[in-house]
């Protein structure tokens, strides 16, 4: 399940903010598609630091959970000239795991050069790492904080891989928004971690449909259907805040709950489709069967949206994690003459089709795309559809937390920021489980 639950393209054109006709769609579907597929080599490494001639350039880790390490690893081998030098996460034990796993990897293990005094922890960590001395930043912590980790990192000047989802809140997105829009006036590169943007199967499919394989796009079947993923227990000398962030996953305020964390991922591929533009309307249901233990914090384990596109197009998602359940997660694109799977890479149209070509590590590709640019001096910036997806993906949250039908321009205009004011290591209470019906959209 790597490919579905620890993801993370090059840059797509920016698609317009409203409706867009079907010809307008299918042109930026077969561009962006074309542009994501170009893979190409890394550029000798010209001079990174010029006062010195040192080419190497030095990465941090925010984040030292799965994703911050792996990441990390990814990062490595996609280019030679790189080294590992700092580690931040809010928990120390977390961050010395995540240490002793890169030096021992058996590849790159020995580009990870981190001092002791460069593994830093708290809430205030990822300043550390920002600010010791690197050149790139990996974005890995929970989401509830990347828009701050990511604002402050633009400010300090470092070009930046950002995990998905890359906010769990409304003004959370806004934040990134304008992080993003300074990141290209200062010439840097923010790539996003939604992975299957860098899937040479998934683009060769989306090329397909650009060509009009199954003809116009009249519905979308998206599903991300799974299991229950980990918990970390109690223990009786944590405070309640360190137990909320050691079990992350299962409070909203930290993850936005799996529809933004993990679903985001088909949430990002039906916005692909359609041009990168966003629903009009929304409608869905919610809520909690198997995972009703208040260990499991205040998200749901099942939603189902329906999503209203420009041109009566319309988006039909679901997704669960409950054990005991059928897996599935793909995007089946219904059209006018033809269906097309996504993740699966089938086409079945006039002319039957699969993908069967090369498949590079997509996790690796994104590194590659990012260092390249830096050393080419030609920033990727992956803004408008990572805050697109993700603000997706928020509004499927808001439709099945209240029960109701929610447009565009009213979750636009939210202003609940998840989360308590103040980070302090306090008994901070537990959050209410959302009632449709009951609970307040704001």
């Amino acid at each position: 399940m790597r490919n579905l639950n620890t993801s993370r393209c090059d840059i797509i054109p920016k698609a317009p903010r409203t409706g867009v006709s079907k010809s307008t769609r299918r042109s930026f579907l077969k561009s962006s598609a074309a542009a994501t597929a170009t893979l190409g080599t890394l550029a000798i490494p010209r001079s990174v630091h010029a006062d010195t001639g040192d080419t190497t350039l030095k990465i941090g880790v925010i984040g030292c959970g799965g994703r911050g390490g792996g990441a990390a690893i990814d990062a490595l081998h996609a280019d030679a000239d790189t080294k590992v030098v700092a580690l931040g996460d809010v928990f120390l034990d977390r961050a010395q795991k995540c240490l002793a796993n890169l030096r021992s990897h058996t590849e790159v293990g020995n580009r990870v050069v981190i001092d002791d005094d460069h593994v830093f922890s708290g809430f205030d960590a990822y300043k550390n790492v920002i600010d010791s001395g690197v050149d790139v930043v990996i974005l890995a912590s929970t989401p509830h904080f990347r828009p701050k980790h990511l604002a402050y990192a633009v400010k300090q000047g470092k070009h930046c891989f950002a995990e998905k989802p890359i906010a769990v809140d409304v003004p959370g997105v806004h934040s990134v928004q304008e992080t993003c829009e300074l990141a290209k006036q200062r010439k840097l590169s923010i790539v996003s971690g939604l992975c299957w943007r860098y899937d040479r199967g998934v683009q060769a499919t989306m090329e397909k449909i650009a060509d009009g394989a199954i003809g116009d796009i009249v519905s979308i079947e998206s599903t991300f259907n799974t299991c229950t993923l980990w918990h970390r227990g109690d223990n009786s000398d944590w405070s309640r805040m360190e137990y909320q962030l050691r079990n992350w996953y299962y409070y909203t305020w930290l993850s936005g709950d799996h529809i933004v964390e993990q679903a985001v991922h088909s949430m990002d591929k039906t916005a692909w489709l359609l041009g990168d533009v966003h629903p009009l309307r929304a409608v869905g249901l919610g809520g909690r069967q198997q995972r009703t233990d208040k260990k499991y914090g205040n998200i749901f384990d099942h939603h189902t949206v329906f999503f209203e596109y420009p041109n009566n197009v319309r988006v039909y998602f679901t997704c669960r994690q409950q054990d005991n359940t059928t897996i599935h997660a793909d995007e089946l694109v219904l059209g006018a003459s033809g269906q097309a799977q996504i993740t699966t890479h089938q086409i079945n149209g006039k002319d039957k089709w699969r993908y069967r070509g090369p498949k590079p590590n997509m996790f690796r590709v994104e590194h590659e795309k990012l260092f390249a640019s830096i050393r080419n001096g030609d920033p990727i910036n992956n803004g408008h559809y990572m805050c697109n997806s993700t603000l997706i993906s928020i509004m499927g949250r808001m439709c099945t937390y209240t029960g109701k039908e929610l447009t565009w321009e009213q979750v636009q205009g939210s202003t609940e920021r998840l989360g308590p004011e103040i980070y302090e290591w306090s008994d901070l209470p537990e959050p209410p489980v959302a009632i449709p019906g009951f609970t307040q959209f704001s």
